[in-house]
């Protein structure tokens, strides 16, 4: 309550609990704080007997204000919550994944070495030694036979002796480097020290391969990478990405460090033929006839290989009318599309939390109504 005495407001929230949280320091004429809207947007109203009330201005625009910063933080943390589960549905529309692991489970692999070659549940990885001229190997079948495909993996080496080679890609039945069709990203240990490779036999049994030694003619010809040598170090993550792109026919592979995004090294050859046969993904030495007891060690890790989406074919219904004696009889045939496999479904908790605060929208809405009332 507010008393006008001799041309001044005075406060009287001494008296009133309610008073107390209303006037900041016992003000006289700035009569607001965190439960009131500004006062110059108060009208006061004051009677004959010197007691004044304060209404609210009529236009509401202080609880407007407030109403509709309120609205916008929760649109705002909407849009949050909904757009990464939309790009995600966007990616899957746009490729249709062949093969994908992130090592959380067994995946089974076919291995003839189990002993070294074999899923470590306490990381969530695929553990791997490969030594040359053993003839190990480890396997997945996939479901792919032609077309652009991108390969994407996490990779840690932990040793790799010089000799050794460590090698991971597509194949044929034959899983032999020297024999296509196969393409194989290797990480070696030899003359050049620790370098990257790209390693390509076509359907056609032509073989062509780049690294990452600066103009290393003797190994790729006239195609050779001609960028500063790049070396790969151990203990260290990176995401490998082999891209084939059927339409123009290159095969491209991209090294990045796995924590920081950066691209480490990045080239290309040409196919020239279309590529096509190879029916897994496989790692190991097999066709490998290096030395004995040198190794390289290491974990894989998220792996994933994509094809572009194929765009569903429209249905068309073909009507034969067949014409009798009495009423002609119509007869329709349409072709079905076998539908593509799909990932499995994903949680719908973000959408659940978007409509979860869109309802706290409304309400707040409703009570904003109810207080102007």
């Amino acid at each position: 309550m507010i008393f006008k005495k001799n041309n001044t407001f005075t406060d009287n929230s001494s008296d009133f609990p309610l008073g107390r949280s209303i006037f900041l320091r016992n003000t006289r004429q700035h009569m607001y704080s965190i439960f009131m809207p500004d006062s110059r947007y108060l009208d006061h109203d004051c009677g004959e007997i010197g007691m004044c009330y304060i209404r609210r201005d009529q236009t509401g625009e202080i609880p407007m204000t407030i109403r509709k910063n309120f609205m916008c933080l929760i649109i705002a943390l909407c849009l949050m919550v909904l757009i990464p589960p939309l790009q995600a549905v966007s990616d899957d529309n746009t490729v249709n994944v062949i093969y994908q692991t992130s090592f959380s489970s067994d995946p089974h692999w076919i291995t003839n070495n189990p002993s070294t070659n074999f899923w470590d549940p306490n990381l969530g990885m695929y553990h791997f030694s490969i030594e040359p001229s053993t003839g190990g190997y480890a396997y997945s079948l996939i479901d792919y036979e032609r077309g652009s495909f991108i390969l994407d993996y996490d990779l840690i080496l932990t040793q790799v002796d010089e000799g050794a080679t460590f090698r991971f890609g597509l194949s044929g039945t034959e899983m032999d480097p020297s024999k296509g069709p196969n393409v194989l990203t290797q990480f070696t240990n030899a003359k050049f020290g620790r370098i990257m490779w790209l390693h390509l036999v076509t359907p056609g049994n032509k073989i062509m391969e780049i690294n990452s030694q600066s103009g290393d003619s003797l190994s790729s010809g006239p195609s050779a990478y001609s960028g500063p040598t790049v070396k790969y170090e151990l203990n260290k993550t990176y995401h490998i990405t082999v891209n084939y792109d059927d339409d123009h026919k290159i095969l491209t592979m991209k090294v990045n460090e796995k924590l920081t995004g950066k691209e480490i090294w990045s080239y290309f050859v040409n196919t020239a033929e279309s590529l096509h046969g190879m029916n897994r993904i496989y790692l190991g030495s097999k066709g490998d006839y290096g030395a004995m007891n040198v190794y390289a060690l290491g974990y894989i890790d998220n792996i994933r290989l994509t094809t572009p989406a194929t765009t569903t074919p429209t249905e068309q219904t073909t009507t034969i009318t067949t014409i009798t004696t009495k009423n002609p009889t119509p007869k329709q045939t349409s072709g079905i599309p076998t539908p593509y496999p799909t990932d499995t479904p994903k949680s719908s908790i973000p959408g659940t939390l978007a409509i979860a605060a869109l309802g706290i929208i409304c309400i707040w809405g409703v009570l904003g109504k109810i207080r102007k009332n």
